[in-house]
């Protein structure tokens, strides 16, 4: 199986407003990003993917919010690796603000199990929101949800990753004809809110390189989009042809270079992505 010869693999064991948690696997095992479902439901997802506790050699946090923490405070009662969380993240919430924890400034380059960690700023209604470069020799990982915009820091380091993690949270017509009131539909249109497929779309166009391989739609609402609405923006800003009719993956076939994969990462059911 020629995709194992990678050394970095991304998987997510759930991604949207119910709970957040992926894991990016090296050489040394694995880095945590997330902690939002309990430690039995996190158990039960990664067992459904083959991976073990174990293995867990860090946690990563991107941003305060319930949906990325929930899970936080009982999972690292026993949990002995280093957690990392930017400066004030995890004193915003009670429940975090005992966790012991190495911070960071967004912008600041970590080094966690192996792997080097370009940390960029996002911009989300939080203290101090990031996203992520995982890198390992030439295989990178770009990791970006929760952000209103596509921020420099994004732009400059989720480029031609091999595998790219972008939200692509909402589509906006459905947004604004929801049932979500006005106030809240502003919030998450707005700059410190979450991107629209149409937002992921035009960024994608300058982040997928001839390296990327694997490019992952995330933080999917389950009320304002659908997973294939997703893949279609990014499959038709890259000229990618849907996989079949139910619109759930795509590829872009490049005729030197390794082929484009598209697809949504859902609330419900992990995935593992080589």
């Amino acid at each position: 199986m020629a995709h194992h010869d990678h050394t970095l693999h991304l998987h997510i064991l759930g991604s949207g407003s119910k709970g957040n948690c992926a894991l990016v696997e090296g050489p040394e095992g694995l880095v945590m990003i997330d902690c939002g479902f309990s430690r039995r439901e996190t158990l039960n997802r990664m067992h459904e993917l083959g991976l073990e506790e174990t293995q867990v050699r860090a946690l990563l946090i991107t941003h305060e919010h319930g949906d990325h923490t929930g899970g936080m405070p009982v999972w690292c009662r026993r949990f002995d690796g280093e957690v990392f969380a930017s400066a004030g993240t995890l004193q915003a919430r009670k429940a975090t603000a005992e966790v012991d924890a190495h911070e960071f400034m967004p912008g600041d380059v970590l080094q966690v199990a192996g792997l080097t960690v370009e940390t960029f700023p996002t911009s989300h209604d939080v203290v101090n929101p990031v996203g992520f470069r995982f890198s390992c020799g030439d295989d990178a990982v770009g990791f970006a949800t929760d952000t209103g915009f596509v921020t420099p820091g994004a732009l400059r380091l989720l480029r031609d990753a091999r595998i790219l993690a972008i939200e692509s949270n909402h589509d906006l017509p459905m947004l604004r004809t929801g049932d979500y009131p006005r106030y809240l539909q502003d919030r998450i249109a707005s700059n410190e809110g979450h991107l629209s497929n149409a937002q992921a779309a035009e960024a994608v166009r300058e982040l997928v390189g001839e390296h990327t391989q694997q490019l992952v739609a995330m933080h999917i609402s389950q009320e304002n989009n659908r997973l294939s609405l997703a893949v279609r923006a990014l499959a038709e800003a890259l000229g990618a042809q849907l996989d079949n009719e139910l619109g759930s993956s795509a590829t872009l076939v490049r005729r030197n270079g390794p082929d484009l994969h598209i697809r949504a990462a859902g609330q419900n059911r992990p995935i593992s992505v080589w």
